[in-house]
């Protein structure tokens, strides 16, 4: 599998695997479909791994390191995250967790930028893994704790890149604005930019693509299918948009991008792996999988070659920017 480097040379390949179902995201993951997700990802070329606390309260940090550390440590990357520190809560273990996880609601997490957090997140993170280190750490969905992260927060995990116990450091969220504003205050490496650069959404467009080019920033595409509404050749009357339902006239959206996609023999979900890639600021896109079948459908599409017809043809309908036609 083909890879991209960040600007200090860290190699990733093209496509990730996002490891949110190992931590029982909606449904539970069976063990089986945990070893086949990574067996999958690691026989088809995928050396890009992405995990966080916050995934199933730690489970998918866990499972990941089961599956990983018995392969070589050099041949692969893996990034994790800070912010939410994991606090034991025995008094409610009896409940599930209510974040989108189905865990138990012990340990819960607790909001943390400082220096202290971040360090206590990292060691905590290293042990639920069980590896030696990580290569890239990112901020976790700290628009809510801006100015700590992006001071405290931020400046520790640079600290640990000069330290040499990390490669590559950043943020990671649902927002283009706060993203760019980090680039603007921070020597960082990455950011991962969840569902704001898409066939849909190019509020990353303006501000975050350009300044992240400007300062030799590497952008990490995730949530590239937008909750689901670019998952399929179709969306369904039901499908979501950012984890809700999609309205009338993003659906009608989406299914001019599918017609023009069809009339060139190719599928909406392999359309929206390959638009990102047509920014040079982007160096990886991170697919989440639970078992063989999900891991290798995202495989495929993602090998697809899209016809330069189609990015004309949905410039010209005004579908996209015309800068990515």
């Amino acid at each position: 599998m083909r890879t991209r480097a960040t600007p200090r040379g860290l190699q990733l390949t093209e496509l990730g695997l996002g490891a949110a179902q190992l931590g029982n995201l909606f449904r539970v993951t069976t063990e089986q479909e945990t070893v086949e997700t990574v067996d999958t990802a690691w026989n088809a070329g995928i050396r890009y791994f992405d995990t966080a606390p916050h995934y199933g309260l730690g489970l998918s940090e866990r499972r990941l390191g089961e599956q990983l550390r018995s392969r070589p440590r050099d041949e692969y990357v893996v990034s994790t995250k800070v912010g939410r520190l994991l606090v034991p809560t025995p008094e409610t273990a009896h409940l599930r967790d209510t974040e989108g996880y189905d865990v138990p609601a012990d340990p819960t997490r607790v909001w943390d930028f400082s220096r202290d957090g971040i360090l206590r997140s990292v060691e905590a993170s290293l042990e639920r893994t069980g590896l030696d280190r990580f290569d890239i750490l990112y901020l976790h969905d700290p628009e809510n704790h801006f100015e700590q992260a992006s001071t405290e927060g931020i400046g520790a995990l640079i600290e640990l890149r000069e330290q040499g116990v990390v490669s590559a450091v950043g943020a990671g969220m649902n927002f283009a604005e706060p993203l760019a504003e980090l680039i603007r205050r921070a020597d960082i490496d990455l950011v991962m930019c969840a569902g704001r650069f898409t066939l849909l959404d190019d509020t990353a467009v303006s501000d975050l693509l350009p300044l992240a080019q400007e300062r030799g920033v590497g952008i990490v595409v995730a949530g590239v299918y937008n909750s689901g509404l670019l998952s399929k050749p179709r969306p369904a009357a039901d499908a979501m948009f950012d984890y809700e339902p999609a309205p009338e006239p993003l659906l009608a959206r989406t299914n001019a991008v599918a017609d023009i996609c069809e009339r060139h023999g190719v599928t909406l979900p392999e359309a929206a792996i390959a638009y990102v890639f047509r920014h040079p600021t982007v160096v990886s896109v991170v697919l989440g999988a639970r078992g063989e079948r999900q891991v290798q459908s995202n495989i495929e599409r993602a090998a697809t070659e899209i016809p330069d017809a189609v990015w004309r043809e949905l410039a010209d309908a005004g579908l996209i920017p015309a800068a990515f036609a």
